[in-house]
């Protein structure tokens, strides 16, 4: 009997696949001509709008100034026809429910008028608001199925962009998205509250400093994406890859990562060729990617952009990973952003670069070249560390999923464990402070290289530290904690209203000191240090991946949140939520329907994975071991029936049957623990989920890899790691 082997059809589909990889010609098309063509901009906005509505919609995106309704017929009717022009035939309001992906309903332009012909219109009510079913998006009990009325709400401060597709283009609307009742069911919201928390903390401090120029305060970010890019044979060939985004099943390869040959290594040219119109797409949207290059593990790229406000920056991260997903088939790949697509090879993050800027363009984490002497930045600069010291274990919540639990703590991210990474020259800063006055700053000076060709190279005073989960890069921190597929959302809104809260603490002192006739500075000064003895817990320098680190920061009181369901209580905590609801970035009801929404979707991603595993052990794995099993024995009786020795053969076939054995019997357990239905709360779910089915799944997993190395190459049916990272 004949039977398809998929991974030895996905072998000859790729040898013999040819690809069309010049659809880019940045000859004809400049890039910066490219850049935000799609983009109701600034520019288009001045060029299309009547000057007082333009002015007023700028005096809302750039002042936060409410938004006069007055205005929106007029907006709209420009973006309609600019749209138009542009091809596109519907609009949709984008929003970003807690599926952690974003959500579009498109309605057409056209309107008939009742005597056979039609009219394209789009109103001022269209562009503010739009009625999509909230229903069946997670709500964690806020709405129930029946109770379907929810609301999108234009963000103007994300400008619409143009959506072109094969067929036709979409005019593309940022929106907020609501309940009937009023609570927040997206993303969005919570985080331009957070970022209004900020700057209205942020404010209090620059008026201290003297500052009456500033209206506003953005937290910037600039978000490093992760990812991989393997052929769409293989990946069409795994249905874990298809289904949980990540490989169930996979025996380590020979060669892995272990010769660090792909770091910043030349990029493959199918792979680049996909890079570049993934760049080209962007550009046209407004999204500022500036670099890209290969990754620490094989098949794992990066893209990265500028620093941007931190609400278009998200909208832009979620772009990011839509381009990156649609555009990877037209050059024969896929685009795996799960937190850990391989086991044992680098899983992806998405490294959060946040700071602070006010509206005239000043960075407040800018050192300057004497950071002991600016008095202004050590105040922001310190109470972010004061935040991550106060609030370590919100942000561990805040990057908690079953995807990221995967790779947190693996050697190749920082640990669950929340610490600052300073660098000497700031360290020793804050050390002088500590003590009462900082009077001094290290200098990088110059490197000495040896060669009298190449020019002397500016050396900065202090390392970098890639072990650390939130480490100080020069004019930013750097929460590398971040999953590849997260919303930077969550963490960024988390992080804003926590360095909210720390902000507030110090303006507050300060402002008391100020009303009671002391010089601000001396205040600083006498503040400054009582915050740093009790923060600098969570400063650490060293290298976070050591045990020694471990058992140090469990000595200093840190806490270690191994896993989701461990960091999840955190969210109804009575100090969590006295701290979201004072800042008005959640209610105390949004903050329970997040943490039912995030054990649910725990259980059902692991639940999803198991049922998956089971399906492939027994309709893929099983039945290619059991042919090799009957070859195997065939031999067997075949090499005795000659006269010959067969020793070798049965001690072969005793191993084989005993590995299947031991394989049928972890997926019949299992299978066994997934008919077992929980007693109690979402919360108890998702403990048994990780208590129960992630072991029976390891289990599994060890045998199956096991197989794998000891069936016969033709019969294997799933592609295996030796070929996925390394065929293109």
């Amino acid at each position: 009997m004949t039977h398809t082997n998929p991974r030895l059809a996905a072998l000859r589909a790729i040898a013999s696949a040819e690809y069309q990889l010049q659809q880019v010609n940045f000859t004809e098309t400049h890039m910066k001509d490219l850049f935000g063509k799609n983009v109701f901009s600034e520019a288009v906005q001045r060029e299309r709008l009547p000057k007082p509505i333009f002015k007023a919609l700028q005096k809302t995106i750039r002042q936060g100034a409410p938004l006069d309704p007055a205005i929106a017929d007029t907006v709209a009717a420009a973006m309609k026809d600019w749209a138009i022009e542009h091809g596109a035939t519907h609009f949709t309001h984008l929003f970003q429910p807690m599926t952690g992906l974003t959500a579009e309903k498109h309605d057409s332009f056209v309107v008939p008028t009742g005597d056979g012909k039609a009219i394209l219109e789009f109103s001022g009510k269209e562009l503010v608001r739009g009625e999509p079913d909230a229903s069946s998006f997670p709500s964690g009990g806020i709405r129930a199925t029946f109770e379907a009325r929810g609301y999108t709400a234009w963000d103007p401060t994300s400008p619409a962009y143009i959506l072109e597709s094969p067929n036709g283009a979409t005019l593309v609307i940022p929106t907020a998205f609501l309940s009937w009742t009023g609570e927040a069911l997206d993303k969005k919201t919570p985080l331009l509250r957070s970022m209004e928390a900020l700057s209205n903390q942020a404010l209090r401090i620059l008026r201290l400093f003297g500052n009456t120029e500033a209206r506003r305060v953005f937290t910037t970010v600039g978000s490093e994406q992760e990812y991989f890019l393997i052929d769409k044979n293989f990946y069409y060939a795994r249905p874990d890859l298809i289904n949980a985004g990540r490989t169930l099943f996979g025996a380590p390869p020979p060669k892995g990562q272990e010769m660090e040959d792909q770091y910043f290594a030349h990029i493959h040219e199918r792979v680049l060729a996909c890079m570049a119109d993934c760049e080209a797409q962007l550009f046209k949207l407004g999204v500022p990617v500036k670099t890209r290059h290969n990754e620490v593990a094989p098949s794992q790229h990066e893209i990265a952009p500028i620093f941007e406000d931190s609400n278009l920056a998200t909208d832009h991260q979620m772009m990011i990973m839509e381009v990156l997903r649609k555009t990877a088939p037209r050059y024969g790949l896929a685009c795996l952003l799960h937190e850990k697509p391989f086991a044992g090879i680098n899983g992806s993050g998405k490294h959060n670069n946040w700071s602070m800027a006010t509206d005239t363009g000043e960075n407040l984490l800018e050192p300057g070249d004497t950071p002991h002497d600016n008095a202004q930045f050590l105040v922001f600069c310190v109470a972010v560390i004061r935040a991550v010291a106060k609030y370590p274990e919100l942000l561990r919540v805040s990057v908690a999923s079953a995807h990221n639990d995967h790779r947190l703590g693996a050697n190749e991210a920082p640990p669950a464990i929340m610490s600052v990474f300073l660098g000497d020259q700031l360290q020793d800063v804050i050390d002088q402070l500590e003590k009462g006055a900082a009077k001094s700053t290290k200098q990088g000076g110059y490197l000495e290289i040896g060669v009298s060709v190449l020019p002397k190279l500016p050396k900065h005073a202090g390392d970098r530290n890639r072990t650390s989960p939130f480490a100080f890069t020069g004019n930013k921190f750097e929460f590398r904690a971040v999953g590849s597929s997260q919303s930077i959302a969550g963490p960024n809104t988390v992080l804003n209203t926590i360095v909210a809260e720390s902000l507030d603490y110090i303006a507050t002192n300060l402002e008391k000191a100020k009303a009671q006739g002391k010089d601000i500075n001396k205040a600083i000064q006498e503040l400054l240090p009582s915050i740093i003895k009790e923060s600098k817990k969570v400063i650490y320098n060293g290298d976070n991946y050591t045990p020694e680190w471990h058992q140090e920061a469990e000595r200093r009181g840190l806490p270690n949140l191994r896993n989701t369901p461990d960091a999840l209580p955190v969210i109804l905590r009575k100090d969590t939520i006295e701290l979201l609801t004072r800042y008005r970035v959640y209610t105390e009801r949004e903050l329970q329907s997040r943490f039912a929404i995030l054990c649910e979707n725990y259980v059902k991603t692991v639940n999803i994975e198991a049922r998956l595993m089971s399906m492939m052990a027994k309709t893929m794995i099983l039945p290619a071991a059991l042919r090799y099993q009957g070859e195997v024995a065939s031999t067997v009786n075949a090499t005795k029936a000659a006269g010959a020795d067969n020793s070798a053969q049965v001690e072969l076939l005793k191993s084989l049957t005993a590995t299947l054995s031991d394989f049928q019997k972890a997926t019949a357990t299992l299978d066994r623990a997934l008919a077992h239905h929980a007693d109690g709360d979402v919360l108890a779910h998702a403990r048994y989920f990780r208590d129960t089915i992630l072991p029976a799944m390891a289990e599994v997993r060890t045998f199956g890899d096991k197989l794998e190395t000891m069936v016969a190459d033709d019969l294997w049916p799933l592609p295996t790691y030796r070929e996925m990272l390394f065929i293109k």
